[in-house]
């Protein structure tokens, strides 16, 4: 995943409605952080309801389906002048998602998203020929270490 910038971010509006956008994501201290706007849909149906699926894309070859990983995680916004926020961009922990400015638009807001201990993903840890042989079977499933 740290090796990996672009994810699809699904969410789900208060009245259940789903939303799934490509985002730009970095990861700090193992939770990805995204910058939208907070008049976004994404925003929007983070604040009605934090749980959210992330898949990535996991592309090994230009032939071949591409491999992923997903999971299930809670999200929360931040403001830009939180002091979590702060504490990043003074380290530069952050700096993939906020070096184009996106920390001084005026509806800017940083998304943390925290994965759960489950992450499911789609052939990773086969090789090439064995997922175009039996696509059925590249399924698995790995657990993060708990948090110390």
């Amino acid at each position: 995943m740290s090796r990996r910038s672009y994810c699809v971010l699904g969410t789900v509006s208060a009245t259940g409605r789903p939303h799934a956008a490509g985002v730009i994501y970095t990861i700090v201290d193992g939770d990805l952080w995204v910058s939208v706007d907070r008049s976004s849909r994404k925003a929007r149906n983070i604040a009605a309801n934090r749980s959210v699926h992330v898949q990535i894309p996991v592309r090994r070859s230009p032939v071949g389906p591409p491999s992923s990983i997903q999971f299930a995680a809670s999200a929360e916004l931040f403001g830009p002048d939180d002091p979590t926020v702060q504490a990043l961009v003074a380290t530069n922990r952050l700096k993939k998602v906020t070096a184009h400015g996106e920390l001084e638009r005026p509806d800017a807001v940083l998304v943390r998203i925290q994965p759960n201990r489950v992450l499911h993903t789609y052939g990773l840890g086969l090789s090439l020929l064995a997922l175009i042989r039996d696509p059925l079977r590249a399924g698995g499933r790995v657990e993060r270490p708990a948090p110390r």
